[in-house]
């Protein structure tokens, strides 16, 4: 089965290829891949090359496969797994498979494994692991959130709180307390903001802020607060920048209680101080957004973690039932993340995304494997249009749909646009 893959070969040295995949072994799977998202992990990855952490140190002479955040079929089941998959199944994948003790995860450290690939060969620690995960949605581009929303997932699971006189820690947010989503309203943000309006332990208040005026108003839009209502959350929208003290307004906003669950969602040092001064007694600081700077570092009130017993913790990634419970949550329809796809593009257009991808606006990149389409964005579709009908069509199911990516766009795409196939 031959293969069109972008493939690493060293830092910034991204290859679009094609070729032979070896035949399964019995304990192998063979798939086909329908999309992928691009992450800023992937930009990292590319960056760094060699120099990072999962990618081997002889990436030059065996190039990986790039992409971690993929949908597909699986096309042939290796014996070893036969009566657990079958050819047709819908599926996602955990990347963080910890084999062994090693860091090694599809997308960054495997020949023949990526998610920007036509074709790919799952090897049997995928398996072995219980990270091939079946997807029963109609939605591959869903599937393909599975990751980053499953990083969403854990990072409200890994909140934690105290029990008065016992060392016993409650795991998650304070049911009906307070939350604050700082930075909130890009990807990653508005993932937070669903899950946290539909999951089964909700806040009380969430009080979302940025110092974008648009992005909150779209937010708001996605994320109506009389909706929020319904699910029996006070939300509020806060932009940020005009304020002379936002730190007062935010506990003014808690009732004067401060905040038990804040989440931290951008590496910017005046921002995690800022979470610091709203945490209630007992609060709990997520630093969801990963830095590039090994020296990140900011002021901490060790005042209020000796007498108020305010913590911290970090997430990064989520773990297999966190996939499987977005995963889940996305086949009831109980979420929605197409909120966070900004543009679609083809394999062809992975290699400049992903190296450009910290100067490209918007949220999520997402990549139909089989087409070659140049990267495009949704609020571009119409303009696109005027030239090309393919665009024009879009950009009409777009409309109807809110101007969110959807399925019917998704099916549209895969029937209409042009395919560039192996030869």
């Amino acid at each position: 089965m031959k293969t069109r893959a972008v493939r690493l070969y060293g830092k910034n040295d991204l290859r679009i290829e094609e070729f032979e995949l070896p035949a399964i072994k019995d304990s192998e799977i063979l798939a086909k891949i329908v999309t992928n998202s691009v992450c800023m992990s992937d930009h990292k990855a590319a960056e760094q090359g060699a120099d990072h952490k999962r990618i081997p140190s002889n990436v030059a002479e065996n190039p990986i496969m790039l992409g971690h955040e993929f949908c597909g079929e699986i096309v042939e089941v290796g014996k070893k797994w036969a009566d657990s998959f079958k050819s047709g199944d819908r599926f996602s994948i955990q990347p963080a498979l910890n084999y062994k003790g090693t860091l090694d995860a599809p997308g960054y450290s495997y020949q023949y494994i990526g998610g920007d690939a036509t074709y790919i060969v799952i090897p049997n620690e995928v398996m072995e692991l219980d990270c091939l995960l079946k997807y029963e949605g109609d939605a591959f581009f869903l599937g393909s959130l599975a990751e980053p929303v499953s990083c969403i997932v854990g990072t409200y699971h890994a909140m934690y709180h105290t029990t008065g006189g016992s060392y016993v820690h409650k795991m998650g947010i304070a049911e009906g307390g307070n939350v604050a989503i700082l930075a909130g309203v890009g990807p990653m943000g508005l993932g937070a903001i669903d899950y946290g309006l539909h999951c089964d332990r909700k806040p009380g208040l969430m009080v979302v802020t940025d110092i974008d005026e648009a992005r909150l108003s779209r937010a708001a839009e996605l994320y109506p607060i009389e909706e929020a209502a319904k699910q029996g959350v006070t939300l509020v929208y806060l932009n940020t920048k005009d304020l002379d003290d936002p730190v007062v307004k935010l506990k003014e906003l808690s009732g004067g209680h401060g905040y038990d669950d804040v989440f931290v969602m951008a590496p910017v040092r005046p921002l995690v101080e800022q979470a610091d001064a709203i945490l209630a007694k007992d609060g709990c600081l997520n630093f969801f957004a990963g830095p590039n700077r090994t020296d990140f570092s900011a002021m901490l009130n060790f005042y209020n973690v000796h007498y108020g017993s305010t913590h911290i913790v970090g997430t990064s990634g989520g773990n297999t039932d966190d996939m499987k419970e977005s995963l889940q949550m996305m086949e009831k329809g109980l979420i929605n993340p197409a909120a966070m796809i900004t543009h679609i593009g083809g394999l062809d257009a992975v290699p400049e995304t992903v190296i450009k991808l910290p100067s490209i606006p918007g949220g999520k990149k997402l990549m139909y494997t089989h087409i070659d389409l140049p990267l495009t964005a949704i609020v571009d579709f119409e303009e696109v249009g005027k030239k090309d009908p393919l665009f024009a069509k879009l950009a009409e199911i777009v409309a109807r749909h809110g101007g969110l990516w959807n399925l019917e766009a998704e099916k549209y795409l895969l029937e209409n646009a042009p395919k560039r196939e192996t030869n």
